[in-house]
């Protein structure tokens, strides 16, 4: 599969864990739909670990769980297919998936196939019990061409966690989006220590083979699977902003059927999500700007139709102000050119003068704009 922009969806892993269903599967189904999600661009619903026994058959194929799946799941991907979605499942490279159920290792083959006759169209591969004498290059070339000739389209989403330097051999794998990160948790320190782990790879991202950042903790609140202290409001639209200004895949991780107005705000700005989606998925750039500390991060990318997106963001428990010169986004003075801005939260728009920008942020808080090129005067 060729994905030409950071795939979309919801993933079940970050608040259900092992307690997944046929019925929960639907009922998240339904809400993408009535929610607007899948309008917005979410189409794909992932089931995460802990779906089958822990046994193969005698056939040595995966078995769904008959008391969460009584109705096996070609039942459960028709349904969600019913509804417009894609439908995604999980496995892993090794002898077993991260919560000890049986892994792909050595069963590539078969398990690609088995998923297709399930109507899979996404699966996310794991790296828990990997063999240790094989490097994990090979294990994901393997599931990749495995997937590539299983006779349906399946996205590859590779989640090796960017251990053995991923991002230098991924593209070798197929694979259609890849982990750079370890798990994520529901505090504002794990969305703080992810974004500053960035920097790094933002070369490895692109059309094709996209960086992935790991699941959106936005609407947790605490509860769930990886909820721990949780997040405000204002963290969680934080964190939205840099996963979407940097290109990851948005895969929700809460409730959505318990989702407030707040959670549905964050995510469904359709301005960020353009972002994220901007066709030509181009390498952000890190500002030095002027008098920022390591947790005031100012970022611009451009995009498709000559804009640039802009994103300030004050990761400190302090109030702080953000400042950068417009020649930073190649646009000096003499250029006789400025940027008009729309802030992509308030929807406000002004002209920046003086060459020079600047912009007060609360703690945790963020501004990311939308800029266009226009003359100084």
């Amino acid at each position: 599969m060729i994905k030409l922009t950071p795939p979309m969806g919801w993933n079940s892993w970050n608040t259900f864990g092992e307690n997944i269903s046929d019925k929960l599967i639907r009922e998240t189904a339904d809400c993408m739909v009535s929610q607007g999600l899948l309008e917005t661009g979410y189409n794909y619903l992932v089931i995460d670990d802990c779906w089958a026994l822990k046994e193969r058959d005698s056939k040595d194929r995966l078995v769904p769980n008959p008391e969460k799946f009584p109705d096996g799941m070609k039942a459960v991907a028709d349904y969600v297919h019913s509804k417009g979605l894609k439908f995604g499942m999980y496995s892993c490279a090794g002898n077993l998936t991260c919560a000890g159920y049986p892994g792909s290792y050595e069963h590539e083959f078969i398990d690609a196939e088995t998923f297709a006759g399930w109507g899979v169209d996404f699966l996310k591969y794991d790296y828990c019990y990997h063999s240790p004498i094989i490097a994990g290059k090979y294990l994901y070339r393997r599931m990749g061409l495995a997937l590539e000739n299983c006779g349906r389209d399946i996205l590859f989403s590779a989640c090796s966690w960017g251990a053995d330097e991923t991002q230098e051999w991924i593209k070798e794998t197929g694979a259609s989006m890849w982990r750079s990160t370890g798990d994520i948790f529901d505090t504002w320190e794990s969305v703080k220590s992810l974004t500053h782990t960035q920097e790094k790879l933002h070369p490895y991202n692109g059309v094709g083979c996209f960086n992935d950042m790991d699941m959106l903790i936005v609407g947790m609140y605490g509860k769930g699977n990886v909820g721990l202290a949780g997040c405000t409001d204002i963290q969680y639209r934080t964190h939205y902003s840099i996963w979407a200004l940097l290109g990851s895949p948005l895969m929700i991780g809460c409730d959505i059927r318990e989702m407030n107005d707040a959670t549905k705000k964050i995510l469904t700005n359709e301005d960020l999500i353009a972002v994220d989606q901007d066709p030509l998925c181009r390498q952000p750039v890190k500002l030095s700007g002027i008098w920022a500390g390591e947790d005031m991060v100012l970022y611009s990318r451009d995009l498709s139709n000559g804009d640039i997106a802009v994103g300030l963001f004050n990761l400190s428990g302090e109030k702080g102000v953000a400042r950068f010169n417009l020649d930073e986004l190649a646009l000096p003075f003499s250029t006789g050119k400025t940027l008009e801005m729309k802030d992509l939260w308030t929807k406000e728009t002004f002209r920046v003068t003086n060459s020079s920008f600047s912009k007060e942020l609360e703690a945790y808080d963020c501004a990311v704009y939308r800029a266009k090129v226009v003359d100084q005067n």
